[in-house]
């Protein structure tokens, strides 16, 4: 993947993770959540953006094209997740996790 997923592209990337099989922008859209108030055209955008980024594939079947993750989910978390890390914790782990217990955001 060339450059890196908008929180708004992800909403997208997390519907085509979820499907089995590949997704038209219609059948995408109406799995966004209604309350991002986003139409077709707004899928239709991201959609083109995240193929420009390498992020998801699409083939042409008649007159619609079928979309489908380009990148897993789990090599995308993970990348993001080293990526946070360096960045704000300069690659080590303990001070996130430290900061983590700060917060009271762990349990047992």
């Amino acid at each position: 993947m060339d450059r890196r997923i908008s929180d708004a592209e992800l909403h997208v990337m997390e519907v085509l993770w979820a499907a089995s099989s590949p997704l038209t922008a219609t059948e995408i859209a109406e799995r966004i959540d209604d309350d991002r108030g986003w139409t077709l055209a707004t899928v239709k955008t991201m959609l083109s953006r995240l193929a420009a980024k390498g992020a998801l594939s699409h083939r042409e079947e008649g007159r619609r094209y079928l979309y489908s993750p380009a990148i897993e989910r789990d090599s995308y978390v993970g990348s993001e997740s080293r990526r946070f890390v360096d960045r704000l914790f300069g690659g080590r782990l303990s001070p996130l996790v430290a900061r983590l217990a700060e917060e009271d955001v762990l349990d047992q």
